[in-house]
């Protein structure tokens, strides 16, 4: 039976409007608590600089210690964050708000309060496995039980070719199909494709709140290569029913499902550092939260009234159609006085990322001019300070790339005509009290995020169990550092040039995104890779004309990532590497040793394996030993 009082809170009555109370006193304090020690640590770091160089003379040593400073504070507020992560996660219960604490132990049921789409926005995507991913997530609603009425699956597509097209109603066909067969408990499944795709995502999504948002109190928004269990939906739905004032909530979810050496060590990385830093985010913005555009669940009608996007006064690529349309949305949400929240834990819930490093870089390109368009939505009238907030540390985060690369740059030109490193070398070539005290400030600033995201892991003995154990995690967490000193200058490169190209007025295109564990040929790899030859060419030559031995070794690690960048493309696409990675025990997360039933179910629809019938056995890796278990749900097969 529904709970009474759930009923009374879930009423329309109890929706926010514009005069929701601003942030408690203890919200401000968090905030200042990471903001306060973020700026008295750059401060310090510059201040040490100036007590153990001196004031700079001349033009260039200027510019190297405005540019050291402006770096170094970036990175004083990342090393914060994660030192502030792993404080509040050291708290435990008292550091989460208290729909993170519902969540581990709201039911998995069905309340017959609400409705519910979860809603698939796709664009020329590869429409099989689309679906694939889909009949897993009906699958696993059918085996929380229920009717399977109270959530349905939405294909919103937006695809222009005719090919693709037919592919996609073709393989609706199939899973309707399978749906009848497959016994109750399955949601329904729906299709729609736009004639006039205006707008991108964001305008498919607005298009689909305009026209069926009236069936539905919520909708769970997904991308083509979301994946989400059914207990977890079910869950969202619960919070949302318990929460009138929120909004919208977001959850984590973790890339996996893909092969090549690069996606491995990618995903290897993201479980790794990203859940202190995520843990920062929830403790500080509390209700001021932010969208990131996939495996959320939005308020329907709180989103059709309030989260309309603007045009962008100007010409593109800073004018125009907001590109990166989520973190805006949830901003707008905001304004409007509607909660906007994050659970960092809650799990059964995934996504893919690019399984090469062109492809990365590609995506990358996309979302800098998305970020740098933030700079016009900024301003915007009534947003609040976090929400602001947000959109500044995205336009950051770019911008902080030609701040490294101009700061390289002018301090290896320095470094070259006084025969001393300096500032290039944070210190440690230095003298005296100050250079010292610099130097360890600056190695812990910029050691501690993985320091600490490591330290957090070995001190729990499950956490350790999901990367395979204390040897795999350490000698895989050695190997992704080693690598990422060879990609680190690659990809900050390459961002310092799309940040350039995005204010000269270049447009990039939005294409799909190519998914697959795709293994990238030499010739591809030049050729989109020939601006890191061409500066990496160039900057032998300066160190060879510069003579200078020490200033050579410092930068060699530079010369040489970007030099064989094509080669880290090439090698890193490979698929084979990743599996012998895998196999070995390397770069393995905890959707290795532990996989959930759904990734293993997906797997199999991929491989070209059904899903099994009523009583039979679904394979599931967990480290090197296969898992049998039984199939509790109902009949039913993917054909």
């Amino acid at each position: 039976m529904p709970d009474p009082g759930l009923a009374e809170r879930f009423t329309p009555e109890a929706a926010p409007g514009r005069g929701a109370p601003e942030p408690e006193p203890a919200l401000l304090a968090r905030r200042l608590l990471l903001a306060v020690p973020s700026l008295a640590t750059a401060a310090a770091i510059t201040g040490l600089a100036l007590a153990a160089y001196g004031e700079p003379e001349g033009w260039l040593a200027w510019t190297v210690l405005v540019l050291f400073g402006l770096v170094m504070a970036w990175q004083s507020f990342v090393a914060w964050q994660y030192l502030y992560g792993l404080i509040a996660a050291g708290l435990g219960d008292r550091a989460k708000s208290a729909l993170e604490r519902r969540s581990e132990t709201v039911p998995a049921k069905a309340s017959g309060l609400s409705r519910t789409a979860a809603v698939v926005a796709i664009h020329a995507e590869d429409a099989v496995a689309v679906f694939a991913a889909l009949r897993v997530m009906a699958r696993s609603l059918q085996r929380e039980g229920g009717h399977g009425d109270d959530i349905e699956i939405f294909v919103l597509s937006d695809t222009r070719d005719g090919a693709i097209a037919a592919v996609e109603e073709h393989e609706f066909a199939r899973i309707q199909a399978w749906r009848e067969a497959g016994g109750p408990g399955l949601p329904r499944f729906r299709y729609r494709r736009r004639e006039r795709n205006i707008g991108r995502k964001a305008g498919n999504i607005a298009e689909f709140c305009a026209t069926y948002g009236h069936e539905y109190d919520f909708m769970i928004v997904l991308d083509a290569d979301s994946l989400m269990t059914g207990a977890a939906m079910r869950r969202l739905v619960r919070l949302m029913e318990e929460s009138p004032r929120v909004g919208l909530i977001q959850t984590v979810s973790y890339a996996t499902g893909r092969d090549t050496l690069f996606a491995r060590m990618q995903q290897f990385a993201v479980r790794l550092y990203a859940p202190l830093a995520i843990r920062c985010l929830e403790t500080w913005q509390g209700p001021d939260g932010s969208y990131w555009g996939h495996n959320a669940i939005v308020r329907v009608d709180a989103f059709a009234r309030n989260a309309e996007l603007p045009v962008l006064p100007g010409r593109a690529p800073l004018g125009g159609e907001i590109l990166c349309h989520d973190i805006v949305e949830g901003a707008l949400l905001r304004r409007a006085g509607w909660e906007v929240r994050l659970l960092p834990e809650m799990g059964g819930t995934w996504e893919e990322m690019p399984t090469n490093l062109v492809d990365l870089l590609g995506r990358e390109r996309r979302w800098c001019q998305g970020n740098m368009q933030h700079l016009r939505v900024v301003p915007m009238p009534g947003l609040r300070p976090a929400s602001r907030w947000h959109l500044v540390v995205g336009i950051l985060s770019y911008l902080a790339c030609p701040l490294w690369v101009l700061f390289l740059a002018a301090a290896g030109t320095q470094a070259a005509l006084t025969g001393d490193l300096g500032l290039l070398a944070y210190g440690l070539t230095g003298t005296g009290p100050a250079a010292h005290v610099l130097a360890a400030l600056v190695v812990a600033v910029m050691a501690l995020p993985k320091l600490l995201s490591l330290g957090h892991v070995l001190a729990s003995a499950e956490r350790r169990a999901a990367f395979g154990g204390t040897r795999s995690l350490l000698v895989s967490a050695a190997l992704e550092q080693a690598i990422w000193v060879l990609l680190w200058p690659v990809m900050t490169l390459f961002a310092a040039g799309a940040v350039a190209s995005t204010f000269l007025g270049r447009v990039v295109r939005w294409d799909s995104q190519v998914r697959d564990d795709r293994r990238v040929p030499w010739a591809e790899a030049c050729r989109l890779q020939a601006d890191a030859l061409v500066v990496g060419a160039a900057l032998v030559g300066l160190l060879v004309y510069a003579g200078d031995l020490w200033l050579g070794l410092w930068l060699a690690p530079v010369a040489l990532a970007l030099l064989t960048s094509p080669a880290q493309s090439v090698l890193t696409s490979s698929a084979r590497l990743g599996r012998k990675a895998r196999a070995a025990g390397l770069f393995l997360t905890q959707d290795d040793t532990a996989q959930a039933r759904e990734l293993a179910e997906l797997a199999e629809i991929r491989g070209g394996t059904p899903l099994p019938e009523t009583g039979t056995r679904t394979r599931t890796a967990r480290g090197s030993e296969p898992l049998w278990v039984a199939d509790e749900a109902g009949a039913g097969s993917t054909q």
